[in-house]
């Protein structure tokens, strides 16, 4: 997941800090300027990161009402800063100029496209969906830890509120939830997401049929004591085996794993540790990892710069999905990293075996937990935050409604019960920081994700056995080279065509699990 400072209006809130200018200037000498204030923009939104990171992480509770009045300053600011006329007029010089490099020209296009969104926003409402969103962080937390919706529910019905506002400050064509959509993945729209999960329910339903009817595979030795301290260090040693720069960024603990930039040389991560559960550490550790390689790869000279930035949400959650899944739900990895796990678990893992280890930690179980769920019901818990953020922001589901029709469709899709509110509707953070339209990337980075490591496994040679050797830094390269360099130049979906050669195609993330599972549960 990838922190509030990048969701929805909050991205562009906090992009650009303009002053004066002489458009008279060199077109060279302009576009100086424009990296100048971009900078000084990026640093402003930057601070406001910082001031969000220490919300989620060390703030004690009784600094949220200044905290939240601090971050809507910022937002405002910046906001009323990016959408001067100063900087109209600038990005209007530049774009009529014909001497720039492509990612130059493609730096001003982007620039522009995301000045004319948010001239869109009047100051008032920027500070008061930020106002809001910091109110309605705290309740979520305050709900969590009572376990009980109704706490949360006012600030929720609020937040829904000013979201159904923004989604016709942006406008739509057809449904307004693709106003919302379009905030992440640029693009996306309900029709789209519908032929999506409409594709891949059934399939992986018929999968997950199967499964039920066989033996299944035992994951016991996760769920007993895991010491704290000792999770901690594990962790740690792993995502420096994946390749994150301990100089370039920090772990620490919350509420719900996360991972925000400052800058690319400043990225952190967080991760959730239960002493009875080894698993929640180790895919939570991988998953934010992924993103922060991202971070940490994008270009260092294109700081504050659209080329600077990520090129999607799902693409980023490619990235975590990645790394999460494709290597870490690998048995190639844990080929390499078992050793390792077992030298700091010997009494937890005493008598499994590597084998037993790999199908273990692919056990397939419908369960409650999005973020504790199997790759393969991974997206029937999307699936259903998807449904439900349409049918609130349509106005065809209440708030107060949202605990038991959450129930219905746990049951109906998963065949579970939800027996409270932490563990059902209450376990994301993202409706408490406004990010509607978030969770579908999810999937989708899913998809690209498999595509991505396909391709990848097609230009390096021996790529499997390298990863069976703990060597994961070609993959990486190949991350770096065919992803992350490019920020925020292409789309998803050209960006997919670049790196793979076609279109994204769900076939393959299809026939990956139908593989995977049909040797794990031998059907």
């Amino acid at each position: 997941m990838i922190f509030a400072c990048n969701f929805g209006i909050l991205l562009g809130f906090a992009r650009e800090k303009i002053v004066k200018m002489n458009t008279s200037a060199p077109s060279k000498d302009l576009y100086g300027e424009y990296r100048e204030q971009m900078h000084k923009i990026a640093d402003v939104r930057n601070a406001m990161a910082v001031l969000q990171w220490d919300q989620e992480t060390y703030m004690p509770p009784k600094g949220s009402v200044f905290r939240a009045q601090q971050i809507a300053t910022l937002s405002e600011q910046a906001h009323l800063q990016f959408t001067s006329e100063a900087m109209g007029n600038l990005l209007e010089e530049l774009i009529g100029r014909n001497d720039l490099s492509k990612e130059e020209q493609a730096n001003i296009t982007l620039s522009n496209e995301d000045y004319l969104k948010q001239k869109k926003y009047s100051p008032a409402f920027v500070r008061t969906m930020s106002e809001m969103a910091s109110k309605s962080f705290q309740a979520w937390l305050d709900a969590r830890k009572e376990n009980q919706f109704s706490l949360f529910q006012k600030d929720l019905d609020s937040l829904i509120s000013l979201k159904k506002q923004e989604t016709d400050i942006l406008g739509y064509s057809a449904h307004p939830y693709d106003a919302l959509l379009n905030e992440f993945e640029k693009g996306a729209t309900v029709s789209m997401l519908d032929k999506i999960f409409g594709e891949i329910a059934p399939p992986l339903k018929g999968i997950l049929n199967k499964i039920v009817t066989r033996k299944q595979v035992d994951d016991s030795f996760l769920h007993q004591p895991y010491p704290h301290q000792e999770q901690w260090d594990f962790g740690i040693s792993l995502i420096m085996e994946l390749g994150f720069d301990f100089e370039a960024g920090r772990q620490d603990i919350s509420e719900h794993p996360f991972s925000t930039s400052f800058n690319c040389r400043d990225v952190r991560i967080t991760t959730r540790i239960d002493d009875q559960n080894l698993g929640n550490m180790i895919w939570s550790c991988m998953h934010e990892t992924g993103h922060a390689l991202y971070e940490q790869g994008l270009p260092e000279g294109e700081y504050g710069l659209p080329l600077g930035e990520f090129a999607s949400l799902g693409v980023h959650e490619s990235q975590s999905r990645l790394w999460e899944n494709e290597v870490g739900r690998s048995q190639s990895f844990w080929k390499y990293a078992y050793p390792l796990i077992f030298n700091a678990f010997p009494q937890q893992l005493e008598k499994v075996a590597m084998d037993n280890f790999y199908r273990g930690i692919n056990r397939v179980e419908p369960s409650l937990i999005r973020t504790q769920a199997d790759e393969l019901t991974y997206h029937f818990h999307v699936m259903i935050r998807y449904e439900l953020e349409k049918l609130l922001i349509s106005g065809h589901l209440l708030t107060a409604d949202i605990p038991a029709w959450w129930k219905e469709q746990y049951k109906t899709w998963l065949g579970v019960d939800v027996p409270d509110d932490k563990r059902g509707c209450l376990q994301d953070v993202h409706w408490s920081h406004g990010s509607f339209g978030y969770f579908s990337t999810y999937s989708l980075g899913s998809l690209y994700a498999s595509q991505f490591f396909e391709a990848a496994g097609h230009q390096i040679p021996d790529l499997d056995q390298l990863i069976r050797r703990g060597q994961t830094k070609p993959l990486l390269g190949w991350l770096r080279t065919y992803i992350h360099q490019y920020g925020r130049r292409f789309t998803s979906e050209e960006l997919c065509l670049k790196a793979t050669g076609k279109p994204l195609d769900i076939q393959c993330f299809l026939t990956q699990m139908l593989d995977k599972y049909r040797n794990i549960y031998e059907f």
